[in-house]
């Protein structure tokens, strides 16, 4: 075949009359972004991970300084296995414990509680009066007085069930955080917490220190900052997943190409562009956090999935081309376009996840995009340039000009779709699935966690393990909504104030899902009880102000601010589930709106639980405005590419009916609507849509030779099925993987995008020549002026 450039688009000739300037610029670009992607490193923090807009999170970083231990917190349990807490070798363990957790960085040293600070105090009334004073008041518990005189203190403390475990067999240290603490060497310098080196010295200093100089002993930790830790040393393990995909993406591409300069090829400019996008992270200033880590996944997967399609290409106009170079411009010029339209899409679907207000999901999008543009250059440029220095082995040529006048059975059989018989009752089928699974998806989906316990990570992980030790021994649990009462100062012990937060107790004590509630009033009507002989009947708030006041004065730190501006109310969950989650903030809300005045305003929320409720409701508010986003951008795109109406219907169709199918198979296995899966979805439109967009683009191509429908789906599957198929395989293989990872939420990920990569290619190469039937006139296409796709 011999080549004239006056026919090649500017794009091509500014490529390959160029190609050995384009092979140095990609080689300096590589080498420079690729010591930029050596320095990324994990970065990963509170505010992050929380929907800083939210009213319930302004409200709650409003007046952060006031709601010590209720935001980013831990809590350590440490627990005897034989014995109890009131001994000599658990109260030594215990001061040694809280010691070295005084002295780890970031930690908020005025408000950490144990039973051997300052701030855990009893309190009795007798004779006299109001008695009180430390629980541990000695030094060290050396006799059995002492002891006693310590379990005295605990039972007079109000602590048993929230700091001491009900059974006296362990105790917490409540430890809450900060994001940013002076450096010790520079005070004036701020650090910001490493939760993945934090957690480490949780687990070398604390808990495997302590364990192994005592058997005796067992310690259980949990909170956000460990529960980050643990994920991120859980996705280290994404490494040898990309090992494996790596592996099986090698064998299965010589498989499909048998030639080693083509599999190579494939592979290498595709790891480069994973390079690529993790230098440039980098140099935008992001890091790897436990979501970004598997976006190097999602742009192997569609680095190889546009290669895949250029190696075929490649291979079929080599059977008659005259060499290397002409052959891959040919291939160039056929494809560059759907692989540009198609990677527009694929960031589409990323740039529309910036819409959840949830700093990891912005930056997961803009790494993403990233990545799906540098793929233009290693895939769509770089690739075929280099194709066209190596060429493709003699047996892959001969192998592809066999298969280009040989008859396929199975692409015979296939093309059937587009029969006037078939098509129907596969548009039928596929109607009928869809709205089946639109109705169970509606009924049946929830949003946010469907699981106690930290949902990232498996039941039988030692962080859920170490939780249900917690849940298990202590009244209060670790979900704690915490609602915020804002009045003028001095105004919170006001009796209107009082009272109004007693009425919120009682209803929020009596409503399903809430263990407890406790705020200022608890305080307030044990004390006036004790002031009274501790007669029950002046178990209540009393309309004087002055002996409200005196009341409220006996109350630990915490219940209310210097200023008496703020009382928080803390509502002790079940669990957070999102009906729990949903049942209490609805019965908060619906109090607030009778009772709040100019005075006196019910805030929601902070509290761990206040922050998974809104991120619960920005979840609830994104998804569907997401979806709406990608189809209609795609169908925009389709749009300008096609100019079709039809053409577009048929390309979006197939991808409508994989998300609902994808919220239906979420609903089926329990996997509810987070910020781990709802990317999920978005990214499935946008990588499904490849399938799609490169299946049309030939068969309009064949159409408008004039062949018809049937017979132009049968040459399609012939020049570009294979690729299409092989690449829905070959990813759906690789990112199934991750279904074994030890981080349950990329196993989630990997069952969904498994689902999503086989059924896009299931839609692309059944349902869309199906629909094509009744919506493409071939008559219409051959005569129209054509897509700027078309060949």
């Amino acid at each position: 075949m011999s080549f004239d450039q006056k026919d090649a688009p500017f794009m091509e000739r500014l490529v390959f009359n160029n190609r050995f300037a384009v092979v140095i610029l990609f080689t300096l670009v590589s080498l420079f972004l690729g010591y930029q992607a050596l320095q990324v490193r994990p970065d990963t923090s509170f505010a992050k991970m929380i929907p800083l807009e939210h009213p319930y999170i302004v409200n709650m970083l409003e007046h952060q300084d006031d709601l010590a231990n209720l935001g980013n917190s831990i809590r350590i349990a440490v627990a005897i296995e034989d014995g109890d807490i009131f001994s000599t070798e658990y109260m030594e363990t215990l001061k040694q414990i809280n010691d070295e957790v005084f002295f780890l960085p970031g930690v908020d040293r005025s408000n950490l509680r144990s039973l051997w600070t300052p701030n855990v105090r009893w309190t009795e009334v007798t004779e006299y009066g109001f008695d009180g004073g430390p629980v541990t008041n000695h030094p060290a518990y050396t006799n059995e007085q002492d002891l006693e005189e310590l379990r005295a203190n605990v039972l007079k403390s109000g602590e048993i069930g929230r700091l001491v475990a009900n059974n006296f067999k362990s105790s917490i240290i409540e430890v809450p955080l900060q994001e940013f603490y002076p450096n010790p060497e520079n005070q004036s310098e701020l650090l910001r917490l490493d939760y993945k080196e934090f957690s480490h010295q949780l687990e070398e200093k604390i808990r495997d220190r302590f364990q192994n100089e005592n058997p005796n002993i067992k310690i259980h930790i949990v909170g956000f900052a460990k529960k980050v830790g643990d994920l991120i040393d859980g996705l280290i393990g994404v490494v040898g997943f990309f090992a494996i995909a790596f592996v099986i993406t090698f064998v299965a591409l010589y498989l499909f190409t048998w030639c080693i300069r083509s599999t190579v090829s494939v592979l290498v400019t595709t790891l480069i562009a994973v390079v690529w996008q993790l230098g440039l992270i980098n140099l935008v200033g992001f890091g790897i956090d436990p979501y970004s880590m598997l976006v190097p996944f999602l742009i192997f997967a569609i680095g190889i999935s546009h290669g895949v399609q250029k190696i075929n290409g490649i291979a079929l106009q080599s059977g008659g081309a005259d060499n290397a170079l002409t052959a891959a411009r040919l291939t160039f010029r056929q494809l560059f376009l759907p692989g540009m339209i198609a990677i527009l899409a694929d960031a589409v679907g990323f740039i529309t996840l910036l819409i959840i207000d949830i700093g990891v999901i912005h930056e997961l999008a803009i790494g993403a995009s990233i990545g799906v543009a540098v793929i233009v250059f290693t895939n769509l440029i770089m690739l075929p340039v280099t194709i066209s220095y190596l060429g493709i082995s003699k047996k892959a040529i001969e192998r592809s000009k066999r298969d280009a006048v040989r008859e396929h059975p199975f692409w015979r059989l296939l093309s059937n779709v587009a029969h006037p018989n078939v098509a129907p009752w596969l548009v039928i089928i596929a109607l009928v699935g869809g709205v089946g699974c639109f109705m169970y998806q509606k009924a049946n989906i929830k949003v946010g966690d469907l699981d106690a316990g930290a949902p990232e990570l498996h039941p039988d992980s030692r962080y859920n393990l170490d939780n249900d030790f917690i849940i298990s021994n202590y009244t209060t649990s670790s979900d704690i909504l915490v609602v915020m009462v804002s009045t003028p100062p001095e105004k919170c012990s006001a009796y209107d104030t009082m009272e109004a937060i007693d009425q919120l107790q009682w209803k929020m004590s009596n409503l399903e899902g809430v263990q407890s509630a406790v705020s200022l009033v608890t305080v307030a009507k044990q004390v006036i009880m004790g002031s009274n002989e501790g007669n029950l009947k002046w178990q209540g708030l009393s309309r004087n102000q002055d002996v409200l006041n005196n009341a409220i004065s006996r109350a630990p730190s915490g219940m209310f601010n210097s200023a008496c501006s703020l009382a928080p109310v803390m509502i002790f969950l079940d669990d957070h589930k999102a009906d729990t989650l949903t049942r209490a903030t609805d019965a908060v809300k619906e109090f607030a709106a009778e009772y709040n005045t100019d005075d006196m305003t019910f805030k929601l929320a902070a509290g761990n639980a206040g922050i998974e409720a809104a991120t619960n409701e920005i979840i609830s508010s994104s998804e569907l405005t997401i979806l709406v986003l990608v189809y209609i951008w795609v169908g925009v795109m389709c749009m300008i590419t096609f100019r079709s109406v039809p053409a577009t219907i048929c390309i979006v169709l197939p991808l409508i009916l994989t998300s609902v199918m994808g919220n239906a198979l979420m609903a089926f296995l329990g996997i509810g609507m987070k910020v781990a899966t709802l990317p999920v979805i978005a990214l499935g439109v946008g990588i499904g849509v490849d399938y799609g967009i490169y299946v049309y683009s030939r068969l309009e191509t064949f159409l408008r030779q004039g062949m018809p429908l049937q017979e132009a789906y049968y040459e399609t599957l012939r020049s570009t099925g294979k690729a299409v198929l092989f690449t829905g395989l070959c990813l759906a293989i690789g990112v199934a993987t991750w279904i074994f990872s030890a981080i349950k939420f990329q196993a989630d990920m990997g069952l969904m995008l498994t689902f999503m990569f086989l059924v896009n290619m299931i839609g692309a190469m059944l349902l869309l020549p199906a629909l094509a039937r009744f919506l493409i006139n071939p008559e219409k296409v051959r005569k129209s002026k054509g897509s700027k796709l078309s060949h």
